[in-house]
């Protein structure tokens, strides 16, 4: 698949961990970890859309590429949103990566699978899962679940996105990871879409395209990257990223 662009949204002011784009993991910038992880999966240019200067730069000292967009943004989906408008006014890129900041540990084999399900051209929006192996997981309510019906090996088509135990009933649940691939045209009809009554009510932002009728499939993969929240998230990156476990 060709004309894609990955574009990793990055906010300074993160309520939980304020800095987080330049939380020091080895030494290095957590946003730099993201984008040489992007980088490596080889499958189009990648940018960082961000609202600080301060991430920008650090981008730039890594031989990466930044755009400074407003800082009022709702979510990394309109940040990446407005940068596309600046980067790529023409139209080239068909598919949009929106690949967000604070996942540091993400394999770039799963970067290049979240590709997989626009081979159809039915999908407008593609994302990434993995089977829960933590009992815990099953009912954390911090772990996003896709409930989904498989099309084919290793893909879903997404029926709802939630914060309870779902499906009921024996078998898999599936952690839902937060990249997604949007083709063009999905992105620019996603943006514009006021936000949903299950997306407040969940506050999951991705069952806005489903209440909208867009269909949104999903990649399994074999794990789920460390998410980086809070300080505690942090630190178990740094343990991660330097071999200490």
């Amino acid at each position: 698949m060709t004309d894609v662009l990955i574009l990793i949204p990055a906010r300074l002011a993160a309520t939980r961990l304020p800095g987080k784009p330049l939380a020091e993991i080895a030494g290095v910038p957590m946003i730099v970890h993201v984008l040489r992880r992007a980088r490596e999966a080889e499958i189009g240019p990648v940018i960082v859309a961000t609202d600080a200067r301060e991430v920008a730069s650090a981008v730039e000292r890594a031989g990466g590429r930044a755009v400074l967009t407003r800082a009022d943004h709702a979510s990394g989906s309109d940040r990446i949103f407005e940068a596309l408008g600046q980067v790529d006014p023409e139209g080239s890129a068909k598919i949009i990566v929106n690949l967000q900041c604070d996942l540091p540990t993400l394999a770039p084999s799963a970067i290049a699978a979240a590709l997989t399900p626009l081979t159809h051209p039915a999908v407008d929006i593609a994302t990434l899962a993995a089977e829960i192996a933590v009992a815990g997981e099953r009912t954390d309510p911090n772990v996003v679940k896709v409930v989904g019906t498989i099309v084919a090996p290793g893909r879903l088509r997404a029926l709802y996105f939630t914060r309870a135990t779902a499906p009921a009933g024996e078998g898999p649940l599936y952690h839902h990871i937060g990249l997604y691939a949007f083709r063009r045209p999905a992105l620019e009809r996603f943006v514009k879409l006021p936000p949903s009554p299950l997306e407040r009510r969940e506050r999951l932002e991705q069952l806005r395209a489903l209440e909208a009728g867009m269909r949104v499939d999903v990649a399994l993969v074999d794990t789920v990257p460390l998410g980086v929240d809070t300080p505690e998230d942090l630190e178990k990156a740094r343990d991660v990223l330097t071999g200490r476990s």
